[in-house]
Formats: C-alpha cells, sequence, structure tokens
C-alpha cells in the first residue's frame, strides 16, 4: 500500500470518531477457538444475528482467510456503537482504491434488526462479521498491536472497542 493511501485511510479513520487506527501485520491477529464460545455463552444475541456464530465463519476458517492477507487496519474506538458501520465505510473506501481484497470484521452484535429473519440478513450490505463471532481474540490481538483494552469491572469505565480490516 502506497504511503498517501496509508495516511489517507488513517485519517478517514479520525474522521469517523476513531481514537486511533494502525496498519498492523495480519500474523499478529490472534484466533483461538474459545472465543466463540463466549458469544454462545454469554450474549444474548447468539443464533439470532447473521453475523454472529452460529453463523459466523469458525476459528479455522478465518486463519485461512487471515493467511491470505498481508496487511490488516486495526481501528480504536471508546464504544461499539458506529464499529461496525465505520468499518463497512472504510472498507468499500479501501475498495474504491483498488484493494479490491478489502474485508472487514465489527464489534460485537448487529444491532440494525431484534433478530435476523429465516430468509436472510436485511442490510447485507451495512453488517459485517463481529471479530469474536469469527474467533478472533481482541485483546490479545490490540495487546500485541500496543492499543489499551482491559475487562470493565463496572459500565462506569471508559470501553475500548475495535473493528478490523484486512487488506491485500
Amino acid at each position: 500500500m502506497i504511503e498517501q493511501d496509508r495516511d489517507e485511510i488513517i485519517q478517514a479513520c479520525l474522521d469517523r470518531k476513531a481514537l486511533e487506527a494502525k496498519f498492523i501485520d495480519p500474523r499478529t491477529i490472534k484466533v483461538a477457538e474459545w472465543v466463540r464460545l463466549k458469544c454462545q455463552f454469554g450474549c444474548g444475541k447468539y443464533g439470532k444475528c447473521y453475523c454472529c456464530p452460529p453463523h459466523s465463519p469458525v476459528p479455522e476458517t478465518t486463519r485461512r482467510i487471515i493467511s491470505d492477507y498481508t496487511l490488516a487496519l486495526l481501528i480504536h474506538f471508546n464504544g461499539y456503537v458506529k464499529v461496525t458501520q465505520t468499518v463497512v465505510d472504510l472498507e468499500r473506501e479501501l475498495f474504491l482504491r483498488n484493494y479490491y481484497k478489502a474485508l472487514g470484521f465489527g464489534a460485537g452484535p448487529c444491532n440494525l434488526c431484534k433478530s435476523c429473519p429465516d430468509t436472510g440478513c436485511n442490510f447485507p450490505k451495512k453488517v459485517r462479521p463481529s471479530m469474536e463471532g469469527c474467533g478472533i481474540d481482541v485483546y490479545e490481538t490490540a495487546r500485541v498491536n500496543g492499543f489499551p483494552i482491559d475487562v470493565l469491572r463496572t459500565r462506569e469505565e471508559g470501553e475500548n472497542c475495535y473493528g478490523l480490516i484486512l487488506i491485500e
């Protein structure tokens, strides 16, 4: 990726309320089998969203997908309200810059509908699978790449959320 594109994409992240963004080596993205279990046994949206388990890619598929890429963009937010939408917008911007393999991952479950209809997603252009739903250990991936993230003990503590885009 040329330096001008890198600078403009980082600025586009900041313009969309990201706290920071960094291009990272995809080999630093940590994928683990246990992560999806946290979705299954802890999230009320499990099985209700096409972008979450059991509909999202399993960890082994996620590992294979990541191995097809040489660059990734990790984007840090102070909440996940707009993470997935920002990822979708930035993925599109990268695609239009001829990075046609750009593939984004959002944060947390989709909130566009109460639950997905049996006929499929009503908004396929607006959603992406969640990082954690695909088995990505967001905590370890953020920490390895120098980003802050801690377990919240109260709802008053500041939340660190992340989006990810694979780029080739």
